[in-house]
């Protein structure tokens, strides 16, 4: 019975019991009826059962504490709990449990106070960590005894109105150091020193920053005892009053010191290196021993006072530095860093257009290097690209900049930048660059469309690219025929169908000129003319309406040419009646052969003008010289163009003739003959025209045509607008593009361009209204 009464239940009886049935059965003996009957009085326990348990528990709650040894073994121990409990008479051990705990507890604590006020922080510190570990390694150890208690009645609810009854035995011993360090914080109040200054908490707070500012300067420290400590402010429920507060404080002055000295003596691309190994770092402090929630506070306060109170000397500074070396590791690092303030990418937008605009004024502004002019402006385009998709992440904002720079300043010389571009892919097309690939040319006319982009004088543009495509065509001068029909696919993509109608002519008419002299040379009655003449003849038949305009120059033609174009007409408008035919000697071309004394027979390529002129020279006489006067006369040749066609033969780098007496220009009263010293290597010899400058009536002509045909213009100011707006009324649209535009328009033209950008996707009407535009990025 007193061995039941211990453990509390009545499972030994029950055993008991059982045990006779079975030993019953097994003896064979007759089955009797068995009556089971309660007790007559109810056992009771010992008197001294409570403090029994309480006095070994004690002594073991006791030696723990003190780290002494226990002298009961944990199962012992733990039975104990147990028994007391199934009594229901664990409430007065939790409160015994917690008022020794709270003696030693508060024993511990007092073990930090009472030292010299000029203790080391950091020594300070080490001591609370010590205490905190033995609390910590105490309180584990009493819960594994009181694991029962803890279970029973830590978690359930009590009457008492206390809340700390029925605290788990874990948050029981934080409440009780909690409570001990208040205790702490409120004697130093009363005492007259500060509460957050002198106590232990704020002791542990300054060892704590110690540590992180001896971290920050590149010392050694022991992160672990960091995090332990961070930790128990935390489980304590102290970390955001007592810890977090001070250290963002101790934060944002060690960064603002170290901010303003940088920027007053450094470099801005250490500086933007060193801001970003300084959020790497508190990044990785938060994730080794800080609270996850303290992360955006500390991020926020390091790029306050690193980044965003220095902004401006950061873009001062060093941008413009940046941009003349190619620096695109310094931009994409300015960039990410200043992407974290507030107004920062837009100092750096405003900073990035102003220096493409600087530089790109500078270029096009220089009338002294015209010539180098595109070359540098693609350039400029390459590296404002490259600083825009490499340095900036391909934001759009940067790319619209690069844009709306090009646009700003490529167009302040109004028709020269349109027209060197033109003349940039002439050169392309014609093969100047004879080391380019296919892939390398395509590359090339895909640069000079980007920056064609920009000008707005797109019809200047039109006008000098006929003239050349014309020249390209006429002369068999185009390095490939498909860079020739993959550039019109460009200009075609880029400003529709309208615009190279008549450059698509231009390809349809030298196709039918094929045609043309196929059937010719079917002809038979005409062309065995041509055959006994002994001269080869190619005809281009070109619609006017097509090709550029060129000025009619008159000039007689020796005999046998004069024959020969007449064959041609008489076939052609037979074949064609109600057309006109009229030769363009402007841009006729011949190969002669020519014998000479030195070399013997070689074949010149000359124009039409320069054949008429050496085939004069078959008639001269004994001295086999003509004067000017003489030439002028013979060949009907206007004299500007008369002057220069001798001045090519007589005075270039290849001299057909000589001219008497010597010098540059072409006088009257000069006199020419064949050039007996002529001793070419190549059998045939290209002689080049001496090319005129454009006289101002070409000018004048070409700044007419500037003024027609303004649609892509429009076309790009609704887009500027739209992609700001996002979302216009009709009304509000062509409001705004009648104040954009530098030139008359009417609405009903601006709603065609409208319905083109809604047919391109550029725009689309609201569902909801179509009187509205939505913006299609």
């Amino acid at each position: 019975m007193e061995d039941w009464a211990k453990r509390g239940d009545g499972n030994g009886v029950v055993a008991n019991l059982a045990r006779r049935v079975t030993a019953a059965k097994q003896t064979g003996g007759a089955a009797r009826k068995l009556t089971i009957k309660p007790f007559k009085e109810r056992p009771k326990l010992p008197a001294d059962f409570e403090e029994d348990s309480w006095r070994m528990l004690s002594n073991a709650v006791d030696a723990v504490h003190q780290k002494r040894p226990v002298s009961e073994s944990f199962e012992t121990l733990y039975r104990r709990v147990e028994d007391v409990c199934l009594h229901k008479l664990g409430a007065g051990l939790y409160a015994r449990l917690r008022a020794s705990c709270e003696s030693h507890v508060r024993e511990r604590v007092a073990t930090l106070r009472g030292r010299d006020g000029a203790e080391d922080p950091v020594a300070f510190l080490n001591r609370v960590d010590d205490v905190w570990g033995d609390h910590c390694d105490a309180t584990l150890t009493i819960r594994s005894v009181f694991l029962y208690l803890d279970r029973t009645h830590g978690d359930r609810s009590s009457s008492s109105s206390s809340v700390e009854s029925v605290r788990s035995l874990w948050d029981m011993g934080l409440a009780l150091f909690r409570a001990s360090l208040a205790d702490d914080t409120a004697r130093r109040g009363t005492d007259g020193g500060a509460p957050h200054g002198d106590d232990v908490l704020g002791k542990a707070t300054r060892g704590l920053l110690a540590l992180v500012e001896r971290e920050r300067g590149g010392e050694a420290v022991d992160r672990g005892k960091v995090k332990r400590l961070t930790r128990a402010y935390r489980a304590l429920g102290v970390y955001a009053d007592r810890f977090e507060r001070q250290f963002l404080d101790a934060t944002r002055a060690f960064y603002r010191a170290e901010g303003t000295s940088f920027a007053r003596n450094g470099d801005v691309g250490e500086y933007l290196a060193h801001c970003e190994t300084r959020l790497d770092e508190e990044q990785r402090r938060c994730d080794d021993y800080l609270e996850s929630g303290t992360r955006r506070a500390l991020v926020q306060c390091v790029e306050k006072e690193l980044v965003d109170r220095h902004v401006s000397w950061i873009v001062d500074n060093g941008f413009d530095a940046m941009m003349d070396k190619s620096d695109v590791i310094g931009l994409r690092r300015m960039h990410a860093l200043l992407r974290r303030v507030d107004g920062g990418l837009d100092k750096l937008r405003v900073a990035f257009g102003a220096a493409v605009r600087q530089r790109g004024v500078s270029i096009v502004k220089d009338e002294d290097n015209d010539r180098d002019m595109v070359t540098k402006l693609l350039e400029l385009k390459r590296k404002a690209d490259e600083v825009a998709e490499e340095s900036f992440g391909g934001d759009e904002a940067f790319n619209a900049v690069v844009k709306e720079s090009f646009e700003s300043f490529v167009n302040q010389r109004q028709n020269r930048p349109a027209e060197l571009i033109a003349k940039h892919i002439d050169v392309k097309l014609r093969g100047a660059g004879k080391g380019e690939t296919e892939d390398e040319l395509e590359h090339s006319l895909d640069r000079a469309m980007a920056l064609f982009r920009h000008i707005q004088g797109k019809d200047v543009f039109e006008a000098f690219y006929k003239k050349d495509l014309a020249k390209r065509l006429l002369l068999g001068k185009s390095a490939s025929n498909d860079a020739e029909k993959s550039m019109i696919s460009r200009l075609k993509a880029e400003c529709g169908s309208q615009f190279t109608t008549k450059l698509e002519g231009m390809f349809k008419d030298v196709d039918i000129s094929r045609d043309v002299m196929r059937s010719f040379r079917s002809d038979s009655e005409r062309f065995a003319k041509v055959e006994a003449a002994g001269v080869e003849l190619y005809v281009n038949v070109l619609t006017a309406g097509y090709w550029p305009t060129y000025p009619t120059v008159e000039v007689s033609l020796p005999p046998e040419m004069d024959a020969l174009q007449g064959l041609f007409r008489d076939h052609y408008l037979g074949k064609h009646g109600g057309r006109r035919l009229v030769w363009q000697n402007s841009l006729g071309h011949c190969v002669l052969r020519a014998e000479f004394p030195k070399c013997g027979v070689k074949e010149l390529a000359v124009s039409l003008f320069q054949a008429v002129v050496c085939l004069l020279f078959n008639g001269a006489g004994p001295d086999g010289r003509l004067t000017f006067e003489e030439i002028r006369a013979a060949s009907g040749i206007e004299d500007k163009e008369l002057r220069r066609t001798l001045q090519s033969l007589a005075c270039g780098k290849v001299r057909v003739l000589v001219k008497e007496p010597k010098g540059r220009d072409v006088e009257d009263g000069d006199s020419f003959s064949i050039n007996e010293q002529f001793n070419e290597r190549l059998y045939r010899v290209k002689v080049n025209s001496i090319q005129l400058k454009e006289t101002k009536e070409e000018n004048a002509a070409t700044n007419e045509r500037v003024f027609q045909d303004r649609q892509y213009q429009i076309d790009a100011a609704i887009v500027r607008i739209m992609k700001t707006r996002k979302t216009l009324s009709h009304q509000l649209l062509i409001a705004e593009l009648l104040a954009q535009v530098k030139f008359p328009a009417r609405p009903t033209d601006l709603k065609k361009r409208i319905e083109s950008l809604i047919d391109r996707e550029y725009l689309e009407r609201d569902r909801a209204n179509a009187q509205v535009y939505n913006y299609l990025a």
